[in-house]
């Protein structure tokens, strides 16, 4: 599973990264939440929260967007922008 992380500003790509998680045994949540940790500790951010809406977008459209508001911390980006490009199947 390769999962890729955007920071963005003002309509601008701040940061990126690919996340490419190849433990087969995990569960395919288990997958995103190690992508996420990852992103954020390359990043040198805290992790988000999982608000409703991520939840429902990312299962929806396997796609989020982390703003402020999932953010206990002041962030200096407008949203983390987190997107599955490759599954496993």
């Amino acid at each position: 599973m390769r999962i890729w992380g955007k920071l963005m500003k003002d309509n601008r790509l701040v940061q990126d990264m690919v996340a490419e998680i190849t433990d087969y045994n995990l569960s395919r949540t288990k997958k995103v939440y190690q992508a996420l940790d990852e992103m954020c500790y390359a990043f040198d951010l805290a992790k988000p929260i999982w608000l409703k809406q991520n939840q429902q977008d990312f299962i929806k459209h396997s796609r989020t967007r982390f703003t402020q508001d999932s953010f206990v911390e002041e962030i200096d980006f407008d949203y983390l922008d987190f997107q599955v490009i490759e599954e496993d199947y």
